[in-house]
């Protein structure tokens, strides 16, 4: 049983679901920040960025960080290289800004929010330098 392989491929996966939630919730930020408190369309935003963070991105955090752990566990080689120790860093990044967007998302539950459309179009762009960042890491391990 190959089991290096069924964990990368697992990883990956989880990756996939994580960046595309983390791609997604800013984006609706964006658009919740532009409707007012207590609207109808307020609410609808409310449910879809619980269920995005709760159903979706929390899950596949953890998948991404379980089968990542377990990639380094059965090639532990890997944690003298210097690109796992910069990859690493960008995902606790990754990681942080996740919570940063659950802290948000629950600003918005309790109609708190106070930040512009503008501020989550920015951070929007977070998650894609950070993956871009992991991504080169991992294809060309430049040290």
């Amino acid at each position: 049983m190959d089991w290096f392989g069924i964990a990368k491929a697992l990883h990956i996966i989880s990756v996939i679901a994580w960046m595309a939630g983390m791609l997604y919730l800013p984006r609706l930020f964006v658009y919740h920040a532009q409707t007012d408190a207590g609207t109808p369309q307020s609410e609808t935003f409310k449910v879809m960025e619980r269920r995005l963070l709760r159903a979706i991105m929390n899950p596949a955090m953890g998948g991404t960080w379980v089968f990542g752990g377990a990639m380094l566990a059965l090639a532990p080689a890997w944690l003298s290289d210097g690109w796992l120790h910069a990859k690493l860093m960008l995902v606790v990044a990754m990681t942080f800004v996740h919570h940063l967007f659950g802290y948000w998302r629950k600003t918005f539950e309790r109609d708190e929010n106070r930040r512009s459309p503008r501020f989550y179009r920015l951070w929007n762009e977070m998650p894609t330098l950070l993956l871009i960042g992991i991504v080169f890491l991992v294809v060309l391990k430049p040290f």
